[in-house]
């Protein structure tokens, strides 16, 4: 059974920063390209930042140079280092894992940004 947990969710003023967390369990966790998405109220779900099996990285625009994606695939987890947080980055966080035509989510993790 695939499992994806996260944590390190909760509120954080203006400027602050966060760390979020998402151990996978159930799968070849090494293989894997490995996201984060979020999901506003009344918006779309949309990607953050993803880092593929090679390490490679991408972005939205909107949180380049603030967040920052790693993976230890020893610990079978994926970060999410959030600086310098806005108001505009509340939402519900989800972990993400895809290989090819195959996909699991966690259940989301929530972060709200105070002004």
């Amino acid at each position: 059974q695939v499992q994806l947990v996260e944590s390190g969710g909760g509120l954080v003023q203006t400027g602050g920063s966060l760390s979020l967390s998402c151990v996978v369990s159930g799968i070849g966790f090494s293989a894997y390209t490995v996201g984060w998405h979020r999901q506003a109220p009344g918006e779309q779900r949309q990607l953050v930042a993803s880092i593929t099996s090679g390490r490679s990285t991408n972005y939205a625009d909107s949180v380049k140079g603030r967040f920052t994606i790693s993976r230890d695939n020893a610990k079978n987890t994926v970060y999410l280092q959030m600086n310098s947080l806005k108001p505009e980055d509340t939402a519900v966080y989800y972990c993400n894992v895809r290989l090819f035509a195959t996909g699991y989510w966690g259940q989301g993790t929530q972060v709200t940004v105070s002004s």
